[in-house]
């Protein structure tokens, strides 16, 4: 009989969570509550709550099938579709690189000094260290990654007690509604910076061992048990994305500073200068720690990628490399972080449809999944949630064309 204690069961729903409190997130979170206060508090809910049912069925794949979403879509997926979901999700992952290599950077600068190259090359580094705890299996990795997650919840804990908010306009924040395009890009890039495309394809891949050799009885106690750690764990991310927005919304709010507030360097600036250097100082911690786990997530799901949508393995070194690049050149070349950040997140909005796609194929196909395949509500809600993402791309493209 399959019993497992709880504890031996968690992780994957905790370490897919760090993608949800990754560097994009604390800066679009900290601009949206320095510029527009307490309006988009409702986006942040709203892709929290979005992220719950595309996480659980993620890890319900890995569970039923014994195989992330890449590896079994090679099942019901032609080559060539298999391909251009393996370009774009590439793509992504560069996206994702982006923001995870210049917020810890940015971190490292902020606490030491130290330049902003010299820093990502550093974030490659301790990001190599983390990923080498997989070779003893999953659970050191997840031990790992979990430890970053709770440093980064109590950092913005003890920001979110040490600064003051208004309860009612906080509330106010939770009516939905988009004043100017400049909310339309912060609540695209929040979407964006919330449904990670490569947190499910490593959810998928961190649950596909876990039901071997037990039955079905074992795979629904399993299930069951994801489900309960998805909620868990990324209403702890929420809770995180939010204090985020409410820290920078409760400091800026009516004081002259925000309106210089552009970015992670002002917004670390101004919260010494109104909040205090202790606030400042856990501000830049919890970025930093946020850049290197991240990082190290975003590697383990671009492995899952390439090897499951094509069949093919690079060395790890080569893989990180590749991948990398362009946020090394971006630092190189002086680009400003913040800026380079909130643009990563809307290119990872444009590609949460393309993974949503990939959930869905797999997720439907009772070959694959046999009596654990999703049924026409869980796949609605899917359609649901893709149709919403769809629509703020397509607005903001037609923003931008139009002025």
């Amino acid at each position: 009989m399959f019993r497992r204690p709880p504890v031996v069961l968690a992780g994957p729903a905790f370490v897919a969570s760090v993608a949800y409190v990754d560097p994009g997130n604390v800066a679009t979170n900290s601009v949206a509550g320095a510029t527009s206060g307490y309006a988009l508090a409702w986006v942040v809910i709203g892709a929290g709550l979005m992220a719950m049912p595309v996480q659980y069925v993620a890890a319900k794949v890995g569970i039923a099938s014994g195989r992330s979403v890449p590896r079994s879509a090679k099942q019901v997926m032609s080559r060539p579709t298999r391909v251009f979901m393996w370009l774009q999700a590439e793509v992504v992952a560069m996206a994702t690189d982006v923001a995870e290599f210049l917020g810890a950077a940015v971190g490292l600068q902020l606490l030491f000094g130290l330049g902003l190259l010299e820093s990502g090359l550093i974030t490659a580094a301790v990001s190599f260290g983390v990923l080498a705890l997989q070779r003893r299996g999953h659970r050191p990795f997840e031990v790992g990654i979990v430890a970053f997650l709770a440093f980064i919840v109590v950092g913005v804990a003890f920001q979110l007690f040490s600064v003051g908010i208004d309860p009612g306009a906080a509330a106010a924040g939770l009516v939905p509604g988009l004043d100017d395009s400049t909310q339309l890009v912060l609540a695209v890039g929040i979407v964006g910076a919330t449904v990670m495309p490569h947190a499910i394809y490593a959810h998928s891949a961190l649950t596909a061992g876990r039901a071997r050799g037990v039955g079905r009885g074992g795979r629904a106690r399993l299930l069951g048990f994801q489900r309960t750690e998805v909620i868990v764990a990324l209403s702890i991310a929420g809770l995180v994305n939010l204090s985020m927005l409410l820290v920078a919304a409760g400091v800026f709010s009516g004081s002259p500073v925000a309106e210089g507030v552009d970015g992670l360097e002002a917004a670390h600036a101004g919260l010494g200068q109104l909040a205090g250097g202790a606030v400042a100082l856990a501000f830049a911690a919890t970025l930093l720690a946020s850049g290197l786990s991240s990082a190290a997530v975003g590697t383990y799901s671009g492995q899952v990628v390439m090897e499951g949508f094509v069949d093919v393995r690079l060395p790890l070194v080569v893989r990180r490399t590749v991948t990398m690049l362009p946020a090394l050149v971006l630092l190189a070349i002086g680009t400003s972080p913040t800026t380079a950040l909130v643009g990563s997140q809307v290119v990872l909005c444009f590609g949460i449809p393309f993974a949503l796609y990939a959930l869905m194929r797999v997720a439907r196909d009772r070959t694959l999944l046999g009596e654990e395949a999703i049924g026409r509500p869980m796949t609605v809600v899917l359609g649901l949630i893709s149709a919403i993402v769809i629509s703020l791309n397509v607005v903001l493209i037609v923003d931008t064309i139009v002025g």
